[in-house]
């Protein structure tokens, strides 16, 4: 200061002397910061201490919460460890946190084993004088961000020494925490949420900061529900996490949401319908939590409420599959959720805070641990008898479920694989039996032949419960106001055939030959004139893409015929020497070598001669142009469809898709298009009159439209498009009414049941099929989909082709409400037009539904690659 005051004082110079006190005060404050952030040796932070802001006055991205789970595990090393089992598909880490107290950290692998053991999945006698292991999971859905921040305040209970409760209940229980199952979808939310939140708080709903933009932050990358994925696995990061859970099987897994902001608190214990191999001391357990989690609501004067929307049937979920692998599972579900921010100000008047939704969640978690570690003799006693009931006693008719050998060999080992992810146990059938059993294909029971090396899953195994569930037919349904699909049966998942036995079967039969299972053909003495592969499953549509990718020319044949042989359904790929001699002897090792990376068994014919049918130059074999594929994203559009369209080109078929925004689309140039998907959505601002007719447009010149679900409907409606709806039958509901003139007055208390009457909750039909048509190439005359909505079309008019349609009694198992299912008698389900030079296809149903139903998967493959060619 003096020399500001001093005779030698200049302006310049006090000016410089201002810049470098400023920069120093800069440098100190991000000293400080880096320090506060950084783990000092010899003292844990508390969150707030760490993150430098109070929880719950913003959002924490996924990287922060990560290094404060390191800091809390580099400061308790003695009773905690960090486990990285994988990562996500934009690359975020996903990681576990194992705590157990000092005594028992020694020995987790051993912990471990027991567990293993109590189950009957390792050999030895498994002890039950151990901790029992608690599974509590995260931020399942991006938005539903609070509890990834409520996990910070978990740990630092967990680590705090201080906190004797914990320290006395970690002395029964190991805890395994996933701070986020869903990072990618937790980052989209807070990094869009922190960029647009008001610096002063803003609880007004209407304000942007509670309003996310498409798609939102609920999904993975590729769009997908994760919570809809724990029995299926088709995302990677259900795929690692699922590795690591069955490595424990854990007796208790909470899981942990949020639902609308003007919700307030639920709890278990679940609402009707459980499904029916639920176990009693399971059901039992759900009231205990109940319990512990009263005490400190009720303590706290939490409003909340149980027994009310959230079930126990499918086994999709977060509870229902743990449930299912012997564990009490549940859901916690917190009022808030995207909208709600970190202050929202709700109906009832009050605001609710993001510091008040941590609160929640960090209490149920406590009172999981607490009910866990004090029950846990009671646990563990039930997880030992769950497994041995389930390998000695197992329920339901049926004790044998068999998948035919005769299968497509590339989808049978997809079935095999899934079976392995699910540690379900399965052999071979040693020899040919006759007996009586439900055949999935015609759905009745009936006399059914067993072959050798058909696959055969015995229900005395501990999976057993497991494998019932996946299996069963027709699943009983207690209630019918369940929130999701209502049958999943795997044969029908699958397209394969199978049988439900109601005895024990000999599995002792010898493992097939891998060789029967995939490859491709034994080379021959001499060049071929051409490969055959035979069009059955995913497996050959991936052959199909991979070849075209890499410049091969391929046709497909669109009449039955026969060569050295053998017999070739329609849409048999046919790859000739000629058209590709200019890849020389790589032509063979490319072909062998993508048939055998594709699992897709290949035929080399020496001859285009064909013994029957006709020959492979006949104008009824056709060339498969390579396709540009594009499909329409952004806001209209159903972000899940559109994902499962995505997921499907670029992880299942590894094939290049051009993504198209819906609010530039208009913009774009068409022309260079060959196939263009609208996934399910509203499409009345995305395609008004003048772009509808430049689509047509595009289509008459030679383009292939595929509209699923809502786009196929929006269609419906337009002219040039045969696809039309059922017209409502005014003269019968006239009628009606003046028979019974007191039908309009309702109960206001039935409005849910009357709904249900019109619903169809994922049931299963056996869809019509035209297989003549290349659209149905590969498949018999039926196809099993899983329908959800209902239909309601007209059958195509002349010119249109009624590829799929249900019939009259076509049932097969699911819950339908009576109106649903009159609406989807006599109904048209998919099917093309040609418009033009180009064709409509229209997927009434959507075969790609949560990547799990792999019967329908071929039906797409059809649409994109041999519908037009």
């Amino acid at each position: 200061m003096n020399s500001l005051v001093s005779g030698n004082y200049h302006p310049l110079h006090a000016l410089r002397i201002l810049g470098f006190w400023l920069l120093s005060l800069s440098l100190s404050f991000e000293s400080q910061a880096q320090s506060v952030s950084a783990p000092t040796a010899g003292s844990l932070l508390t969150p707030d201490q760490f993150l430098g802001y109070k929880l719950g006055s913003r959002f924490t991205t996924h990287a922060e919460i990560l290094r404060y789970v390191d800091h809390v595990v580099a400061h308790t090393p003695s009773r905690m460890k960090l486990v990285r089992y994988g990562s996500t598909y934009e690359k975020r880490p996903l990681e576990v946190v194992q705590i157990a107290s000092a005594e028992n950290f020694g020995r987790l692998e051993d912990v471990r084993h027991n567990n293993l053991k109590l189950a009957g999945l390792e050999s030895g006698t498994g002890q039950r004088q151990q901790p029992a292991v608690c599974w509590l999971s995260y931020n399942v859905h991006g938005d539903e961000a609070v509890s990834s921040e409520a996990v910070m305040q978990v740990l630092y209970d967990l680590a705090n020494p201080q906190d004797q409760q914990m320290q006395e209940w970690l002395k029964n229980t190991v805890v395994i925490v996933d701070p986020c199952v869903n990072p990618d979808g937790r980052d989209r939310y807070a990094n869009w949420y922190n960029r647009v939140h008001n610096q002063a708080t803003n609880a007004n709903p209407d304000s942007w900061e509670h309003h996310q933009p498409w798609p939102g932050g609920r999904y993975n990358h590729y769009y997908f529900d994760l919570n809809r994925d724990w029995a299926w696995q088709t995302q990677t990061e259900s795929k690692q996490r699922i590795v690591l859970y069955n490595q424990w099987l854990p007796a208790v897994h909470a899981d942990f949401h949020e639902m609308g902001p003007n919700n307030t608190y639920y709890f278990s214990p679940a609402a009707k319908p459980f499904h029916a191999d639920i176990t009693p001391w399971q059901r039992k357990f759900q009231d205990i939590l109940g319990d512990y989690n009263k005490v400190a609501f009720d303590k706290n004067n939490w409003l909340y409420f149980t027994r009310e929307t959230y079930d126990l049937f499918a086994p999709t979920y977060g509870d229902t599959w743990p449930t299912f692998n012997g564990a009490i599972g549940m859901t916690y579900e917190q009022g808030g959720g995207g909208p709600a921010g970190v202050a929202y100000a709700r109906q009832d008047g009050d605001t609710l805070t993001l510091g008040q939704r941590i609160a929640h969640h960090h209490s149920a978690s406590r009172a999981t641990i607490q009910a866990t570690a004090e029950r846990h003799d009671d646990l563990l006693r039930e997880f030992q008898a769950y497994f041995t009931n389930a390998k000695n006693k197992p329920q339901g008719e049926f004790k044998t479920y068999v998948v035919s050998a005769g299968n497509d060999p590339g989808q049978l080992r997809n079935f095999t694989q899934y079976l392995d992810r699910q540690q379900i146990s399965y052999g071979y059938a040693a020899k040919r039996t006759k007996t009586r059993g439900y055949n999935y294909t015609s759905g009745k029971t009936e006399s059914v032949q067993i072959e050798p090396r058909d696959v055969v899953v015995s229900m005395y195994q501990p999976k057993s419960t497991l494998a019932k569930v996946l299996f069963e037919p027709r699943p009983q349904l207690e209630d019918s106001l369940t929130y999701d699909i209502t049958s999943w049966a795997l044969p029908y998942a699958f397209g394969v055939k199978a049988y439900a036995l109601p005895g024990r079967l000999d599995a002792s039969g010898a493992t097939p030959n891998p060789a029967m299972v995939r490859g491709s053909a034994a080379a021959p003495a001499e060049r071929p004139y051409a490969y055959l592969a035979r069009w059955n499953s995913l497996q050959d549509v991936r052959f199909l893409s991979r070849l075209l990718q890499q410049k091969v020319k391929v046709r497909y044949a669109s009449k039955e015929f026969e060569a050295e042989g053998q017999k070739f359904a329609p849409g048999t790929l046919v790859i000739t020497r000629t058209g590709n001699e200019a890849m020389g002897p790589l032509f063979d090792q490319l072909v062998r070598a993508q048939a055998d990376s594709a699992g897709t068994v290949v035929t080399a014919v020496k001859s285009g001669f064909s013994t029957s049918g006709r020959d492979l130059g006949s104008g009824t074999v056709h060339f498969v142009k390579q396709p540009n594929v594009a499909v329409v994203a952004g806001p209209g559009i159903d972000a899940t469809a559109f994902g499962e369209v995505w997921h499907f080109f670029e992880q299942q078929l590894g094939y290049p898709i051009t993504v198209l925004g819906s609010d530039y689309l208009s913009r774009v140039s068409m022309q260079k298009y060959d196939v263009l998907i609208l996934p399910n959505g509203n499409y009345a601002d995305i395609y008004p009159d003048k772009a509808l007719e430049s689509l047509k447009a595009w289509v008459r010149d030679g383009g292939k439209l595929i509209a699923l679900e809502g786009a196929a409907k929006f269609l419906s409606s337009k002219k040039d498009f045969l696809l039309k709806t059922k017209a409502a039958d005014s003269v019968a509901i006239k009628k009606e009414a003046k028979a019974n003139p007191y039908k309009l007055l309702r109960r206001y208390g039935d409005a849910d049941r009357e709904e249900a009457g019109e619903a169809v909750q994922g049931s299963v039909f056996r869809v019509q099929l035209d297989n003549t048509h290349p659209l149905a190439f590969g498949y018999g005359d039926t196809y099993f989909a899983l329908i959800r909505t209902p239909l309601n079309y007209r059958f195509m008019e002349k010119g249109g082709w009624n590829v799929g349609v249900i019939k009259k009694d076509s049932y097969s198992a699911g819950f339908i409400g009576a109106k649903a299912r009159k609406e989807l008698t006599d109904t048209f389900v998919v099917g093309t037009q040609e418009l033009g030079k180009g064709e409509v296809v229209y997927l009434g149903d959507n075969p790609l539904f949560r990547a799990f139903w792999q019967g329908g998967k071929l039906l797409f493959g059809n649409a994109v690659f041999l519908v037009g060619q």
